[in-house]
């Protein structure tokens, strides 16, 4: 009887572990659980720069834990963490527009229409920045069917 008790109770504990995980997949977090890098997406919009935020300003959105270099900025982005927060999950823009999930260099950012997108560095910047209205179109679409995937499935080759 206890074997079977604790045989389910360790079902069930890998299955909230799966279930974690995968949606985890969703946005890219680093050590623990911290998005961009720990660099503050207000500044992105505020300051038109990457600011590295402080452990001391915080604030959590679809798992992933924000920093944030002050106290306005953070509370700007818990009244509307959507607005702030990058597109893709914060992966590389261009990565999803050619269907991988790729991390990202905080500095090499672009705002288009109020949204922040992340690349991968300067250089594939530069190929994003050739065809923005193209290279949305294209990954807005990819986006829904890799969202969900881990990064090992969606950067597997085919």
């Amino acid at each position: 009887m206890k074997f079977t008790k604790k045989l389910k109770m360790a079902a069930t504990a890998g299955a909230l572990l799966m279930s974690s995980m995968s949606f985890a997949q969703a946005i890219n977090i680093g050590t623990n659980d911290l998005a961009i890098k720990g660099y503050d997406p207000v500044a992105y919009f505020t300051q038109n720069q990457a600011i590295e935020g402080s452990a001391k300003f915080t604030a959590t959105h679809e798992g992933a834990i924000y920093r944030f270099s002050n106290a306005s900025n953070r509370d700007l982005f818990k009244a509307n963490a959507d607005k702030y927060a990058p597109q893709f999950g914060g992966y590389c823009a261009m990565g999803v527009a050619l269907n991988k999930k790729l991390d990202v260099d905080p500095s090499a950012f672009y705002i288009k229409d109020h949204k922040l997108y992340l690349n991968l560095n300067k250089d594939v910047q530069k190929k994003w920045v050739t065809d923005i209205p193209g290279h949305l179109k294209t990954a807005d679409r990819i986006w829904r069917g890799i969202e969900d995937l881990t990064i090992a499935q969606a950067n597997a080759e085919e």
